[in-house]
């Protein structure tokens, strides 16, 4: 009957409403827009689970095996605070990808004064060297400021557009007024400066610059004026040697790649221990019940032998000074039912802990009642030591931890390695430019080919009428370098310090699965003794009784072999209790917790159990 009211209790768990999943969600704004907006993140959740009140009847929570660790997977705030490991790891991983942090392009600030050789007054006086001024070089490195990266940081692999748009009205004086005639030159200026730029995996990164500049002023001698001059840019910086290569980059990547199982792992480890822990509560419980048991069917005995003394004092077969010896063994034992029913409450409130989240009046009142009994000790039908070492070392958590770590640590170790090499590195440019404006009088006469707008002067940039290229390579040596082989030094010793652990871990392991093979064939026999030892005491007593009823055994003989058959009988429920927790024990080194209690990491990670499988 127990066995169908479980079933049918597992079978309505099935159809729970399924609880909001622990996840971040992307934006899911417009294209443009989602990438500026933060994440959805949930809120916590507090809340029991409804199959807590669907296993709740007239007061009592009625719970197989696989009710209470379906409970504590959805319940238990242990494994919800460890829900969000796995999360955190996918989220270190999106951050990696995005590269290392490097240094922007200049601020609309640094675009102020500056001007596009060979277009007005300042700019006739910079390309004839004549004053100060970027000399036209600003397209290369964004405005004379170099983009550089500190250490050996990955480059940033997200795409980066800038722009920076300037409007500003300069008025200044003129001693020399030979160029500008005008003692006070006025100039309206727009420039628009745009920079995309990507990181390079192998090591360095490429940028494009698009610069144009719109220059009017007061100056009667400008042979065009307004006038546009724009100009583009394809930068490439790269390292050859020190901070070069994919192996390295991408080192962070991979390694926040194995956090990812890692922490996967972690979490099935956590499941792996709740789940143990609840198999024995569950079956402490269970115990406790039966000793409950044991202890009420003492006490019916001693009430027996109570009123049976009682009934013989009356007809003058016994002394009455043996009354009160009767009684004191009734009272005897109907303390040891109250101790025993005071442990089962203790473990019902223990089992209660592990599987609820929040405060519920009616859950704490709630008494606990087991439907499952501790099965009886299986068959010795182990494989050998080796078979269970080499299956363990295939399933445990903490064994494919122990190798992620290592291969993070291995990959980890190229960031001490590359720093020995020297820095060499290579800079590429090539940049366009063109002028165009409308011509004014005063000025003299313009050349057709400057005539014209915007449109005009992109299409020098486009046919490359003024092409300009420069390439240069640089170099850096520490000559001591100590710095660099100390580091690596130092990795390559902990690396070899981690894998003499781990061979020690691995050993440890073999031993911790032969000792609970050891303890699971002791509690075997264990039990199987205390059987025998309660069935001869059953039978022992049973003759004492027959003796003392024919006169011919003490009432002390005969309290005697009662107590004895209750102590055989709470060594048997002991020794039964035990073998449950090593069976959970051995599992647990084996790393089958999961598979012999029907558990999957997905339902565990979502906080949501289905129905048990038969």
């Amino acid at each position: 009957m127990k066995k169908l009211l479980g079933t049918a209790v597992l079978t309505a768990c099935g159809l729970f409403a399924q609880p909001e999943e622990i996840a971040v969600r992307a934006p899911t704004g417009p294209v443009g827009i989602r990438t500026y907006q933060a994440p959805e993140i949930p809120p916590i959740r507090l809340g029991n689970s409804s199959r807590l009140h669907t296993v709740l009847r007239s007061g009592n929570l009625y719970l197989t095996l696989q009710d209470a660790i379906a409970l504590a997977i959805e319940n238990n705030l242990g494994l919800e605070s460890s829900r969000y490991g796995p999360l955190l790891s996918e989220w270190a991983l999106k951050r990696n990808q995005a590269g290392g942090p490097i240094r922007g392009v200049p601020s609309a600030s640094a675009q102020v004064s500056s001007v596009n050789s060979g277009v007005g007054v300042s700019g006739t006086i910079a390309s004839a060297g004549l004053g100060g001024g970027n000399n036209g070089q600003g397209g290369g490195n964004a405005g004379g400021v170099a983009v550089q990266q500190i250490g050996q940081v990955v480059p940033n692999l997200d795409p980066i557009l800038q722009n920076s748009t300037t409007f500003s009205h300069l008025t200044q004086p003129q001693a020399n007024t030979v160029l500008s005639q005008t003692s006070a030159l006025v100039q309206n200026e727009r420039t628009y400066n745009t920079v995309f730029q990507q990181g390079l995996i192998t090591g360095g990164y490429i940028q494009l610059r698009d610069y144009s500049q719109y220059l009017k002023e007061n100056a009667p001698s400008d042979a065009l004026n307004p006038a546009y001059g724009p100009h583009a840019d394809v930068y490439l910086r790269h390292n050859l040697l020190q901070g070069f290569g994919v192996k390295l980059n991408s080192r962070s990547i991979r390694i926040a790649e194995m956090n990812v199982k890692g922490s996967g792992e972690a979490f099935r480890s956590e499941v792996i221990d709740l789940v143990a822990s609840v198999s024995n509560l569950y079956w402490d419980l269970v115990t406790a019940d039966d000793v409950i048991q044991a202890r009420q069917a003492a006490v019916d005995i001693a009430q027996k032998f109570y009123e049976d003394t009682k009934a013989r004092i009356e007809i003058g077969a016994l002394a009455r000074i043996e009354l009160p010896r009767a009684a004191a063994e009734l009272a005897g034992r109907k303390q040891d039912l109250l101790i025993a029913q005071t442990t089962a409450r203790q473990q019902e409130n223990r089992l209660k802990e592990a599987f609820t989240r929040s405060e519920d009046p009616e859950l704490d009142a709630a008494g606990v009642v087991p439907l499952d009994k501790v099965p009886a000790p299986d068959p010795d039908n182990l494989p050998p030591v080796r078979e269970l070492v080499a299956s363990a070392m295939k399933k445990r958590p903490d064994v494919a931890l122990s190798k992620i770590r290592d291969q993070a640590a291995e990959l980890n170790a190229i960031g001490t390695t590359n720093p020995l090499l020297p820095t060499l590195g290579v800079v590429a440019q090539t940049y366009n430019r063109g002028v165009a404006g409308t011509p004014q009088a005063s000025g003299g006469t313009a050349k057709p080919y400057f005539v014209g707008g915007s449109v005009k002067a992109l299409g020098q940039i486009l046919r490359r009428d003024f092409p300009n290229e420069s390439a240069s390579v640089y170099v850096s040596a520490p000559l001591g370098n100590r710095q660099a082989q100390a580091d690596y030094g130092i990795d390559q010793l902990q690396l070899r310090q981690a894998a003499v652990q781990g061979q020690r871990n691995t050993n440890q392991i073999a031993v911790d699965i032969s000792n609970q093979v050891i303890a699971l064939r002791q509690a075997r026999s264990r039990f199987a003794a205390a059987v025998n030892t309660r069935e001869l005491q059953e039978q022992l007593l049973k003759a004492e009784q027959e003796k003392f009823a024919f006169g011919k055994t003490t009432i002390t003989g005969l309290i005697t072999t009662q107590r004895a058959l209750v102590t055989a009988r709470t060594a048997e429920i002991t020794a039964l209790a035990t073998f449950a927790h090593a069976r959970v024990s051995l599992d647990q080194v084996l790393g089958e917790t999961l598979d012999t209690n029907h558990v999957l990491v997905d339902q565990a990670m979502a906080g949501s159990v289905a129905a048990a499988r038969d």
